[in-house]
């Protein structure tokens, strides 16, 4: 059975929940006067949850950072509210391929952030058909920019040209921001030395087997505590746990602090992804921080099928070992060598022998194939990528 995706308050918590008998479990975003605090994982009993059940557990999953939001609101100390009037002027870029269906969700969910002077810029990457633009007619306020050179970061690279404003958000296609999720990742720009900022990113829904699998082994949420990334802290070459380029923010003049984004990483070259990652590097190795702020929320339809699925873990391990081989060849990084070896002992080879003999919480063995699988493709990808775009 499917996992039901709840979005509650604490503050208007239901006398219970009911019409879930389609589901036997659900997962919760547990909110405190709508600021993220958590998530918790709750059994459906007959098609229902009950109130008391659902405020024991919600409050317990949450623990102290409940007490820390509400001493917050009792000192009228809201960091976002108080910086409105001195945010910066963002831009927001959508890049999309042929998915009007998924862009349409994603440009009704901006059309309900606030009017800050935002701009929406959708760049259609190299598209087969004309539904993109003709979709993007019936919303005046968003601006349509065709990008004919196939690849994510090629995409990335012209929003950057684009863009009216200095600050440059992006969301994917398959992604619902939150009406916060703007202000909260601009909030972190008051830094001069933040010059990326990620957020927070949950399951739009998990009602196939291959979501809940793509959320269980490779979720885009990295946690509900904001943390300051710099690389004297962390090896910058480690970039996990920054966030997603699904969920970012970024400044236009990183094109002369740190370079644009590398046009043979990511997705619609031959590298599959690791672009957001890489980048996320090079800004740490250039000295520069970037902030993961779980206050800025977007939602994320995970990949339905099992075969896309498994086309997805494949195509991240081929992005990050083709982020490291450019690392390599580009920025002479040896340092990279340490991680990318780690990750193969100490990750990959663990979850095939696990897969392989199906100990408990492994993954099914065609899905650990595959992202080996791409591991061992992903120095040679990011070579063809660069030949075939020569």
């Amino acid at each position: 059975m499917a996992t039901a995706v709840l979005d509650i308050d604490l503050k208007q918590l239901p006398a219970e929940i009911t019409n879930l008998e389609r589901y036997n479990q659900a997962l919760v975003l547990i909110r405190f006067n709508g600021k993220p605090l958590g998530k918790a994982l709750l059994p459906v009993a007959e098609g229902h949850i009950s109130g008391l059940e659902l405020r024991e557990r919600l409050v317990n999953a949450v623990g102290s950072q409940l007490w820390e939001q509400w001493l917050r609101e009792y000192l009228d100390w809201d960091e976002v509210q108080s910086k409105i009037s001195a945010l910066p002027l963002a831009t927001v870029a959508i890049c999309t391929r042929d998915r009007p269906d998924d862009l349409k969700r994603c440009l009704d969910a901006l059309m309900q952030l606030p009017d800050d002077g935002q701009e929406i810029l959708v760049i259609d990457n190299c598209p087969a058909t004309n539904a993109t633009q003709e979709l993007v007619t019936h919303y005046p306020t968003v601006r349509y920019v065709r990008e004919d050179r196939p690849g994510l970061n090629n995409a990335r690279n012209r929003a950057l040209r684009e863009a009216r404003h200095e600050i440059v958000a992006f969301t994917d296609d398959d992604a619902a921001p939150d009406p916060n999720w703007l202000r909260s990742l601009l909030v972190n720009f008051d830094d001069p030395l933040v010059i990326c900022t990620t957020g927070l990113t949950m399951p739009l829904e998990l009602e196939t087997e291959a979501q809940e699998w793509f959320e269980t082994y490779s979720p885009f949420g990295k946690g509900f505590h904001r943390v300051v990334f710099e690389s004297a802290k962390q090896n910058p070459l480690a970039t996990g746990r920054v966030g997603a380029g699904a969920n970012m923010a970024v400044r236009r003049s990183l094109l002369e602090q740190v370079g644009e984004f590398d046009p043979y990483l990511d997705a619609g070259t031959a590298t599959c992804s690791g672009g957001d990652h890489e980048m996320f590097a090079r800004i740490l190795l250039a000295g520069y921080r970037i902030v993961y702020e779980p206050t800025a929320l977007s939602w994320h339809r995970h990949r339905r099928t099992w075969e896309e699925l498994r086309r997805a873990l494949y195509g991240y391990g081929v992005g990050v070992y083709a982020f490291w081989t450019r690392t390599l060849l580009v920025e002479k990084e040896w340092v990279m060598v340490q991680p990318a070896i780690a990750w193969f002992l100490h990750d990959q080879l663990p979850n095939l022998f696990r897969a392989i003999f199906r100990l408990p919480n492994s993954l099914p063995l065609d899905l650990a194939l595959a992202e080996l699988q791409g591991c061992l493709a992903g120095p040679k990808a990011y070579l063809t990528a660069r030949k075939q775009s020569a």
